[in-house]
């Protein structure tokens, strides 16, 4: 066991201790008098400070973890690839004018092996760009869990279809929970029940990074990290974007955002009593959220879908569910105790989402989602095109670079409703 793991335990202990004299004071259920709340106050502080040193500690052990390239991108295992980052790398720096006719080669096509059809683009890539190779992409991908991790399946639960073309996929939805197996005689006929079925369809929107402008001096720096840079730059803007579309996105010209989807679905949506059961005070539906309140939207989605399941909300909300007790007096909110062991809320694992509304922020806000989100599909296509722009910025000495992606986003929903969502009071 390393030190930092020592230190990253330590910390979780103590912030649990911290937690549990918070709630050792909400427990009283009476007013806190002003030596209390500041005791209770510090006490919080003290659970957001050590949790930001733990999820820093914890980052850093895995950075520093060695890596296995054959786990994170296949791709490398493919010495083309290895061929297509020098070339891609090459036309960053250089530009197009520098690339050779296999470098061109080598970033205009797509081998029939990866999955894509051997000529992958239409019209010429003298305006369109280059696709960019596997790792670069991937580094891209890593940048945007900064944000809402929607791409990252492993935390957010979603699934993730990557496709190699953008074309229109027809996703089948079927829903036979009305038919049960019946009981047959000897030698008696079977009654027909057909299974009907139907199709939503999943598209892709292109998004753009925007225009990221880099100075001559720094594309002839072979000590600047170039690639790192850009995929940070590039990782950055695509997040913000998918966490605001992914959410709250309208399903017209863009993505379907969860809330929207959950909203079309038919779901009748929880809404807040408040927390008053829990801490006595005189809070309500409009401003806060009780223990009965997410029972209820736990026990909206139905035991099959459970399984598995999490809340998504936004930071500012849980800030406000880890100062609650249950009717038991036990705390909704309970940090993991063990390395990189996740917090959970009501028992089950949970997602930040900053694009999510806050509580009291507009009227009926919808604060937090909770489901099975697998059913939540996220179509993402592979390639990804970056531009060079040589002459806009020539005059200044920069040059411009600017990547194109497309991705859209629906939820399997034939009926069951497997996510719902909690509304505040009106």
């Amino acid at each position: 066991m390393s030190i930092n793991t020592h230190e990253v335990i330590a910390m979780r202990e103590a912030r649990a201790k911290a937690h549990a004299e918070a709630i050792a004071l909400v427990a009283k259920r009476g007013t806190l008098t002003a030596e209390e709340k500041l005791s209770f106050e510090r006490a919080m502080s003290e659970v957001d400070r050590l949790g930001n040193k733990i999820q820093q500690a914890e980052a850093i052990e895995k950075r520093q973890a060695p890596r296995d390239y054959t786990r994170e991108n296949s791709a490398w295992q493919n010495p083309t690839e290895h061929l297509r980052h020098a070339a891609f790398m090459k036309f960053v720096r250089n530009g197009k004018e520098h690339l050779d006719e296999t470098d061109k080669l080598l970033l205009e096509r797509r081998d029939v092996a990866e999955g894509a059809p051997m000529l992958a683009h239409i019209g010429t890539y003298t305006g369109l760009g280059y696709f960019v190779p596997t790792g670069f992409r991937n580094e891209i991908e890593n940048a945007t869990k900064y944000y809402c991790p929607f791409l990252n399946d492993s935390v957010s639960g979603c699934t993730v279809l990557k496709t190699a073309t953008g074309q229109v996929i027809p996703m089948p939805t079927n829903n036979d929970t009305n038919q049960v197996a019946t009981i047959v005689g000897e030698a008696a006929s079977v009654s027909e029940e057909d299974v009907t079925a139907s199709q939503i369809n999943i598209a892709s929107y292109k998004f753009s990074s925007g225009l990221i402008k880099v100075s001559n001096e720094l594309l002839q720096d072979s000590a600047f990290d170039l690639e790192a840079w850009l995929a940070q730059k590039f990782g950055e803007r695509y997040g913000r974007a998918y966490e605001n579309y992914l959410t709250n996105g309208t399903g017209s010209s863009q993505p379907t955002g969860i809330l929207t989807a959950v909203a079309a679905s038919g779901a009748t949506a929880v809404v807040a009593a408040g927390s008053n059961a829990n801490d006595g005070s005189g809070s309500t539906g409009v401003n806060s959220i009780g223990y009965d309140d997410l029972v209820n939207l736990e026990h909206s989605v139905d035991p099959s879908y459970r399984n598995g399941a999490r809340f998504m909300l936004h930071d500012l909300t849980l800030s406000k569910l880890q100062q609650l007790l249950d009717k038991f007096g036990r705390p909704l909110w309970v940090p993991g105790m063990a390395v990189n062991a996740p917090d959970t809320l009501l028992g089950y694992n949970y997602v930040i989402n900053q694009a999510m509304p806050q509580i009291g922020s507009v009227s009926e806000a919808t604060t937090v989602v909770f489901g099975q989100f697998s059913k939540f599909i996220i179509r993402k296509v592979q390639d990804m095109t970056l531009q060079r722009l040589n002459e806009l910025y020539a005059v200044n000495g920069q040059v411009g670079f600017i990547s194109f992606e497309r991705i859209d986003s629906i939820l399997l929903d034939a009926g069951t409703h497997p996510v719902n969502v909690l509304q505040q009071h009106s």
